[in-house]
């Protein structure tokens, strides 16, 4: 497979690993960006960051918390551009359809769609919409969140990112304080995890293989390994579970997990606009040339 500019920037990117570096590992991996990204952590040339998915899609995230602050919705609804996201109609529709969602407990897209607004489904809404603006749109995820405790929203880049944050506990003015500062810290730290029993088996193990392969370069002793691998397993749950993370506002260090107190994080929702989709980026002198020669 042929190695292009664009696939080594690309990993360089997501590693900051050099640029030689970057292409011997997509050589070596035959252009598998994940595996060159594990090729390098397996080098030392890699920071040990999640890998990123390849976001290019524009949109925003609408959310809503229900008045008891029992249930709350997150969806994302995708634009072409970003120049969209700023038309009141679009806004207002994204509003209205979470508003939708949260009053009649919709849980899937499918159920989105179907749901009527005076006597209109969604869908025939969208598609109108679609037509009046003249760009395609896209409600491309939602999630429904209830408890027996509370849950409160975050809204962050202009809403480009949203948190739905799950805690035990009533929604008092101070827990509901703590709640959302926990929410911004999931929206700045993007947690993995919720906690070390979420990790499953296959993640742990593929991350201590890639520890020890590291050990192993650097000359370890065979003998110490076991031991030194306890302290990154340690380390690697502190990194990515959220109740077992720093804190992010924190000024004594104490964690997400000590920082809530009497309340517990039950559970986090986490949507960034076009997270896993890839946009097909295109090349404009090349478009004009090939109608000039066609």
């Amino acid at each position: 497979m042929k190695i292009t500019a664009k696939m080594v920037k690309e990993l360089r990117d997501i590693t900051a690993a050099g640029m030689m570096d970057c292409k011997k590992a997509l050589t070596e991996k035959e252009g598998n960006m994940d595996e060159a990204i594990d090729y390098l952590r397996e080098k030392g040339m890699a920071k040990a960051a999640k890998k990123a998915g390849r976001i290019a899609a524009e949109g925003m995230i609408f959310d809503g918390v229900s008045e008891d602050a029992k249930t709350a919705v997150i969806l994302e609804f995708n634009s072409e551009t970003d120049f969209v996201t700023k038309n009141d109609e679009f806004v207002q529709f994204g509003k209205t359809v979470v508003k939708l969602a949260l009053d009649n407990k919709i849980k899937t897209i499918e159920e989105l769609k179907a749901a009527k607004i005076n006597g209109e489904t969604v869908e025939t809404l969208l598609t109108n919409l679609i037509a009046k603006i003249g760009e395609n749109m896209n409600l491309r995820r939602i999630e429904l969140v209830t408890t027996e405790g509370f849950v409160t929203t975050y809204d962050h880049m202009g809403g480009k990112l949203g948190v739905v944050i799950e805690m035990t506990g009533e929604a008092t003015e101070e827990n509901v304080a703590k709640a959302k500062g926990i929410a911004m810290h999931v929206a700045a730290m993007d947690p993995g995890y919720l906690s070390p029993e979420f990790v499953t088996t296959e993640d742990l193990e593929k991350e201590m293989a890639i520890a020890k392969v590291q050990l192993l370069e650097e000359g370890k002793p065979e003998k110490i390994i076991a031991n030194i691998l306890k302290g990154k397993e340690r380390k690697f749950y502190e990194e990515s579970c959220l109740v077992k993370q720093v804190y992010v506002r924190a000024e004594n260090k104490e964690t997400v997990e000590q920082f809530a107190g009497d309340i517990e994080v039950k559970g986090f929702s986490r949507f960034k606009v076009g997270e896993g989709i890839e946009k097909k980026v295109e090349d404009f002198a090349a478009e004009v040339a090939a109608q000039i020669n066609g």
